[in-house]
């Protein structure tokens, strides 16, 4: 592949993948669960992923190849160790589709509340799917203008949500957010963390461009960080702003925000109902439209590969003759988004328990990446750079084990089911002669 982007593109295809307005959609179940300490629970989260982001750098610093986490772990430590890595980020991504839909679905109905979620749901699902079939991609030009129109969104209601506060509306100037010594429990605050980590996820996605960045393995790592701090900062800011435009915040932590409409109700309470609208809207057309079309391709490109090296079953594999996509695998993400989603839009606290679970696989995944740089550069090349090389990989593999630890136990019982599956699966396919490196979605 030619060596054509700079640190700067692949600092743009971090934000644009990881959506600067992400916490609009998932800020009322973050606020009850870190009971009002919002702000804080996105500090931590991004922590963790600076501390991830340099296990990410250090080992395309070692494999400078497109990769992911599986690819480094599979290389690091061994292949069924990548293969397990794998299958913990398949969990991610075969259910991340169900989470954007849910996400704007909700996001509309908060719009329109006549037409039910689940309707939008449905109009979100086949919409996109017709789109993958069709096999139209949205180009870098779109997304570099989604990634403007979010901003603007974004620093609207920065502006206005803070000349509300300082005229009076809401609880004042206040940093309750960032520490609330009357509600404060660690393990409430690393529960949040564990819905608030969503956010953060496609961070990673830059280093499936290693072999198209012309810079060195040092500014790969580095514009990863770049793009965690730009897009953590307006997390915790806005979230922060938000928190204080909370009309009941008592409430909404005892109760929860089951339709997901709590950061609309904030905006709206600090600029009228237009702001209320123009959030929502915002929210659909990001997580509805852009990332979930971009989400169903990735993963049903993810399951074709997969098929198509023997390691899920053969019918995957078929490919549309006019429109060459995986036909297959493209229907199948779409049925269980449709089933999966239209379920969540039952249960009164559905978004935050999909949240969870897309977590719960990506932070596993997360975690072994920590492990490979130590197993690697410590363990197999007695590496003395101890910093870099040992203390960043434990602090980030520390962090996000108690996350883990403290994630909802529905999350954690799926979460150790999906691995207990794929360990069995290995071992299958290894004794059959079949190979376990997992294959990158093309």
């Amino acid at each position: 592949m030619r060596r054509s982007l700079s640190t700067a593109d692949l600092v743009i295809y971090g934000l644009i993948f990881m959506v600067p307005i992400a916490p609009f959609a998932i800020f009322g179940s973050v606020f009850s669960l870190s009971g009002g300490m919002v702000a804080l629970a996105y500090c931590i989260g991004l922590v963790a992923m600076l501390f991830t982001a340099n296990s990410y750098a250090q080992m395309a610093r070692a494999f400078p190849i497109a990769g992911s986490v599986y690819s480094y772990a599979g290389r690091g430590i061994g292949k069924p160790v990548g293969f397990v890595s794998g299958w913990a980020m398949l969990l991610d991504y075969i259910f991340v589709p169900a989470l954007l839909y849910l996400a704007s679905s909700l996001a509309m109905h908060a719009t329109i509340p006549a037409v039910p979620a689940w309707v939008w749901l449905i109009g979100f699902v086949v919409l996109n799917t017709v789109i993958n079939y069709l096999g139209i991609t949205l180009t870098a030009r779109i997304n570099r203008v989604m990634i403007v129109l979010e901003l603007i969104v974004l620093a609207i209601f920065l502006v206005i949500g803070l000349a509300a506060v300082a005229q009076g509306k809401g609880r004042g100037f206040n940093f309750s957010a960032f520490f609330d010594s009357g509600n404060f429990s660690l393990t409430m605050v690393l529960s949040a963390v564990s819905v608030a980590a969503l956010s953060f996820l496609g961070f990673d996605a830059i280093s499936t461009l290693a072999e198209e960045h012309k810079g060195t393995a040092h500014q790969l790592g580095r514009s990863m960080l770049i793009a965690l701090v730009l897009v953590g900062v307006l997390f915790v800011v806005q979230t922060w702003v938000a928190s204080m435009l909370v009309e009941n915040p008592e409430r909404l932590i005892a109760e929860g925000d089951s339709e997901g409409v709590a950061f609309y109700d904030a905006a709206g309470f600090a600029g009228g109902h237009w702001l209320y609208i123009l959030t929502a809207v915002a929210t659909a057309i990001a997580w509805g439209f852009a990332d979930a079309m971009v989400a169903q391709a990735a993963t049903s490109r993810l399951l074709f590969a997969m098929a198509r090296d023997r390691q899920l079953p053969k019918f995957l594999r078929r490919i549309d003759p006019k429109h060459d996509v995986p036909v297959a695998a493209t229907l199948l993400v779409a049925i269980v988004s449709l089933v999966f989603g239209i379920y969540l839009t039952l249960l009164p606290n559905g978004l935050t328990v999909i949240s969870s679970l897309v977590n719960f696989g990506a932070l596993t995944a997360f975690a072994i990446l920590n492990v490979a740089v130590i197993w690697y550069y410590i363990g197999k090349q007695h590496s003395r750079r101890w910093l870099v090389h040992l203390v960043f990989p434990v602090v980030g593999l520390v962090v996000l084990v108690f996350v883990l630890f403290n994630a909802r136990s529905s999350a954690q019982i799926v979460g150790l089911a999906w691995l207990a599956i794929g360990a069995v699966l290995g071992v299958i396919l290894r004794r059959r002669g079949i190979d376990t490196t997992i294959a990158a979605a093309e």
